[in-house]
Parts: structure tokens; sequence; C-alpha cells
């Protein structure tokens, strides 16, 4: 016979103990009665036998102690018949029960109600709030923005609107964004795309809703299902203002079908290519951007007084002490950006002005100062031969003798650039694709990747398409390794563009190669001695700090771009236009000029003499760029929208940042 060890008794009671528990609330109510027993009965008989008034007889003690049990446990403690007992104990249990339920049901409403609060199902009943849908890598910049921007606000509110848990949310947000002064930031989750998650935020009394690309490109169809939920919540009776954007182009066209009329759809990878071909040509080019996209500085504003109509662009320009005027908003909702100085402000019009606050922007009478002596001579000119003038009918004509004049000479041919491309990604294509529309003719691309079948085949895509504007050469090898790199020479590039790979790739952490790629560019710039501009993409800006590179080597961090950028438009939607003529190849864009371009270096000048030539010029100048502080972080130099009157001495190789059209 098979024998089995004993239990320790301990164990055994335990046992039992728990095997009683699992029959139900009956159990759990028998056993706290016993141990109220167990503890009420004893203290009770002690404080009677220690009692001196106590009755002798055993019977008046007993009943004495059941007196007090009856009382400490709420169970009547009438003493006599037994019929008489029982009837209290019957009362009591019945008080006792009514009781414990009211206070159970009590109870349990409030915890629902609390867990239903954390769980974030509750509605939001605000209006004029703002509303941002979804979560994502833009959600800190998106949110610091706002509250940057609601900072005169009264009683603002930010409410969130995503697929996580409220707490997980609301920790985050604390720990990212900081202190909101007067902004309060509500929490809710759901998914953005559900129509009654929706409803919680209440999107149709908001002033705007954001809606907030995903952390992939395949993810984009989930940022179409939230445009169309917004669309079937809100009603086509109650439009609201709508900035969202994609990742991948080819889920536009559907997400601004789906967004409606009133919706502004950004494309994430056009935009980021933009940047950094603007970058790559002009470095410093970013710390520009950075300065007009957020709200911590200075940043477009219209202006509207009742001064303004019936002046012309000039005029009104002049009349901007604290302020830079760059275009007009007109009454339909155009936008002219650097028009010509004699365009006339029409009734409805806007002034469309670079300023830290639109409140504090006015317009002054007096003339704007314009020292001709201290700025640039005058573009330089050739002579021409102009036709000879008409002989009048029936008189002689002597020797021809052509009138010379002086005429604007053609501008030099600007000479061809070589470009260094590391890394390749879905963005590649299109930033190739801007090189070739801004560098002049015969210039090269020479792009370092590795021996993929997608990559070569894109690359050679590429080359097919820009081959006529730009020559593109594959290059084979991983820029991540030294001995690839050690067989580039950094010398013949003007400039360096630096790419991470794709996140679908297999790739947690884009960066984490992009880092390594800087570090070999770093090696490779002090062997050679030479220091080459270099323009990174980025997904987090926290690695922007850690970067190997040189002070003032811009960034392009695509991430924290659009999600300024989404800011910036939802809360002035005339910025889309601007921004869209900004980062295009054609028309109006942002420029790092020279600053002897318009004004003798050498001396000290006031910035209104800068502005003024750069205006006879056909630019408009916003700020500079001071080489000597080029290296101090964290503006590297670049200063925007300085007073009028501001007065410094120009060094040769300052620069004017200034709108103007693509040389």
């Amino acid at each position: 016979m098979r024998r089995y060890p004993t239990d320790p008794l301990g164990a055994r009671f335990r046992y039992w103990f728990d095997t009683t528990l699992t029959r139900g609330t009956p159990a759990l109510v028998g056993w706290l009665a016993l141990a109220c027993l167990v503890l009420v009965v004893p203290v009770s008989s002690l404080l009677v036998w220690t009692d001196h008034r106590t009755p002798a007889s055993l019977g008046s003690r007993v009943a004495a102690v059941w007196r007090n049990t009856g009382q400490t446990l709420r169970l009547g403690g009438e003493v006599g018949p037994p019929l008489r007992v029982a009837l209290s104990v019957l009362l009591a249990l019945i008080a006792l029960v009514y009781v414990s339920t009211l206070v159970s049901l009590i109870t349990t409403g409030l915890t629902d109600k609390l867990i239903a609060l954390n769980r974030g199902h509750s509605t939001v009943l605000e209006r004029g709030h703002v509303v941002v849908l979804g979560w994502s890598e833009q959600i800190p910049t998106v949110v610091t923005e706002l509250v940057a921007a609601h900072t005169h606000r009264r009683d603002s509110v930010i409410a969130v609107l995503a697929d996580r848990a409220m707490a997980d949310m609301e920790e985050e947000l604390r720990a990212t964004v900081g202190a909101t002064g007067r902004t309060r930031i509500i929490c809710r989750s759901g998914r953005p795309s559900d129509p009654v998650a929706l409803a919680r935020v209440s999107p149709g009394t908001a002033d705007c809703v954001l809606v907030l690309p995903r952390d992939s490109a395949h993810e984009d169809a989930e940022v179409v299902k939230t445009l169309l939920a917004l669309s079937a919540t809100v009603g086509e009776d109650n439009p609201v203002r709508v900035v969202a954007a994609v990742r991948d182009d080819r889920c536009l066209t559907a997400a601004r079908l789906a967004g409606g009329a009133g919706a502004t759809v950004l494309d994430m990878d056009d935009i980021s290519a933009r940047l950094l071909a603007q970058c790559a040509r002009e470095p410093g080019l970013s710390l520009v951007h950075q300065e007009l996209l957020d709200f911590a500085g200075q940043e477009f504003h219209t202006v509207t007084e009742p001064g303004l109509p019936g002046r012309t662009f000039g005029e009104a320009s002049d009349a901007c002490p604290e302020a830079s005027a760059v275009g007009i908003v007109r009454g339909d909702g155009g936008v002219e950006l650097n028009p010509p100085v004699d365009t006339r402000i029409h009734v409805g019009d806007s002034l469309l002005v670079v300023a830290e606050d639109a409140e504090t922007t006015h317009l002054t009478d007096g003339p704007a100062p314009d020292d001709r002596t201290a700025t640039a001579p005058a573009p330089p000119v050739g002579p021409t031969t102009a036709p000879a003038p008409p002989v009048p009918h029936g008189t002689s004509a002597g020797p021809a003798t052509p009138a010379t004049t002086r005429a604007p000479a053609a501008p030099p041919a600007a000479p061809p650039e070589r470009l260094l491309l590391l890394g390749w990604n879905r963005r590649a294509p299109r930033i190739a694709d801007q090189l070739a529309r801004r560098t002049p003719p015969g210039s090269e691309l020479d792009v370092v990747a590795e021996p993929r079948a997608a990559t070569v085949t894109g690359i050679r895509a590429v080359g097919e398409a820009v081959g006529h504007r730009l020559s593109v050469l594959h290059r084979l090898g991983d820029p991540t390794l030294a001995e690839t790199m050690d067989s580039l020479d950094l010398t013949p590039y003007d400039a360096v563009i630096v790419l991470g790979p794709d996140r679908r790739q297999g790739h947690d952490d884009p960066d984490d190669r992009t880092l390594v790629t800087l570090l070999q560019v770093r090696a490779r710039e002090r062997a050679s001695g030479r220091r080459v501009p270099v323009v990174t993409e980025m997904t987090d800006d926290r690695n922007r700090l850690i970067a190997p590179v040189t002070p003032g080597a811009d960034f392009v961090v695509s991430g924290r771009t659009i999600g300024l950028l989404m800011t910036q438009i939802s809360q002035n939607p005339h910025l889309t236009a601007v921004f869209e003529e900004l980062f295009a190849a054609e028309g109006n864009t942002l420029h790092l000029h020279p600053a002897d371009r318009y004004v003798m270096t050498g001396r000290a000048t006031a910035f209104a003499d800068v502005v003024a030539s750069a205006a006879r010029q056909g630019a408009r100048a916003i700020g500079y760029r001071s080489y000597a502080r080029s290296l101090t972080a964290p503006h590297h130099g670049v200063r925007l929208n300085p007073p009028k009157a501001h007065v410094r001495h120009w060094h040769p190789d300052d620069e004017v940042v200034v709108i103007a059209p693509e040389d």
C-alpha cells in the first residue's frame, strides 16, 4: 500500500479555511460573524466582571455581557423572555441588512463612477476647445505648442483622445509638457476612428481638431478612418477646422476626400524631403524654420488695423517698427507672399508679419529710415545698345548713332554642386527630385547605401527620373562602417545628407544607425581637416541633443517639424498657403544670403537699412545670422525680426534671412 506524506496541521487548516471561503458570500458572512464574536464576547465579559456596579448574580452578569455584545454588533441587546430577545435580534438584522446594502450600493456606484472616469469614458462638455486625436511621436510637441499658443487665454482646454489608458496618457503628458498654466488638458480613452468614442471629446463644438499621423506609414489608413468618423460625428451642417497628416502619399488623396473642404492634410514625407533639400543647399535654414514654426519666439501673424486699407505694401512695411511685413492676406483668404511694394491693400485685407505677438504689432506714421550710404551698391549693370530713335518722314537720316544705356547685367551662371547622400529610405527619391529642381545644371548626387534589391532598384529609378537634371551615382557600402567611410573623400562635396532607415525595414529606432553614421562623418572631417555642411534627418528630437556633429549642424526632425506645422496651421489657417510656398522649389522661399548683398560690411548699420535694401532687390529681410555667434547654442546666431532701429556691426561672413524668389 502506497503511503502519502502527512501534511502539517497548519497547512491542513489553511487549506480547509480556503475551501470554505470558496463557497461564496454566506461563508464569508459566517466567518466574519464568528471573528467578531471571538473578539467582542471576551472583551464584553472582561468589562462586566471588572465593573463594581454589575450585580453579583451569574444571570445578571451574562445578561450584561449579552447587552454589551448586542450594542457593539448592533443586534438590539434586549433582555427578558427568549421571544423578546429573538424579535430584537431580527429587527437589528433587518436594519443591519438595509444599512449595509445601502452603503454597498453607494460604494459600488462611486467605485463604478471612479473606474469610468479613470478609463476616460466620460464626455467632455466644452466649447472652443482644441481636440487632438491619436497618439504618436508628435503628441508632446503638439500639446506643448498649443499650451504656449494659449498662454494669454483663460479657461483654455485641450482634449486628447487616443486608444490608450487615460492614466498613462496623463502621466506621460505631465512628464513631457510640464506646467500648463491656465490651460487644462483632458484625456479620454478610445479609438479616434470610433464615432462613439469620438463623441466623448465633443468635436462639433471645438475650435479645431488635429488628427496626428501614425508612427508608421502602413497605418495611414487609420487616419483616413478617423477623418471619416469625424465627418460622421460632426455632420456636414457643422463643419469644423481640421488639420491632419499622413506619411505615405498614396493615402493623401483619400485623406483629403475623407476630411472634406474644411480639412488640411499634410504630406509628411514631402515636407521632410523639401526641408532636407533646402537645408543641404543653404546650411542654417533649419534654425530659421524652427524659429518660425514654434510659439516660443517669432512666428507668422496676421494684423488688421483701420489704417491699413489704402496703403501700399511698402508703406505698411515701413510703418512696422517692431515687426517684419512679408505679405498680404486678402479678404477672400488668398495669400500674397512678398508682393511688389506698390501693391495696394484693400478693405478686409490683413498684413502678414513675422512678430512675437500680433497684439503688440501696431503701425506708425513716421517715415522709415533709409541710409543708402550704408547699403550695398546696386546690382552690376552692363552696356546695352538701344535702337536708334525713329526719323521723321521726309527728313534725311544721318549716320546711325546707337544710344548707350545701362541695364542690369545677367547674373553669372551658378557652378554645379556635388552632394553626398548617406543612407536610403522611402523619402530619398523625393529628396533627389527636390535637389534636381534646385541645383544648377551639371550637379551630382552620390548615394552611399547598402546593396539591397529594393535600394538598388529605387536608386536606378531615381537616376532615370532626374538624370536630365541631376546625375545620380550609387556607391555600394554601409555608411555605418568605418571601411566604407574611409574610402570616401568628403573634400569635393558641398554638403552631406544623412538618412536613417525606415521603421518597416525591421529597425526599432532608425536614429541608431543615423547616430553611428554621424560618428563616421565626424571622424572623416577630423581626418581631412575640412568641415562639410551636414544635414541630418531624425525621428526623435531627443537624439539630436546627443548627435556627434559640429555645433550648428542642421537637423530635420520630421516628427517634431510636422507637429509644429500642424499646430501653427490650427491656430492660423492662412499659414497653409504660406508654408506651402516657403517649402516649394519655386516661388518665394527662405534664404540665407550674404550680408554684403544688402549692406556695407565692416561698419555699424541699422536693420531698417537692410530691410530697405532688400526691398529694392525684391526680397523681404526678416532677420540675420551672426557669424560670431554661429557656434553658440541654442540659436547659433540666428535672430529673427530684430527691431528696425537695431544697430549692429556687420561682419563679411554674416548672413541675412530673406524671403525671396529662388535665384
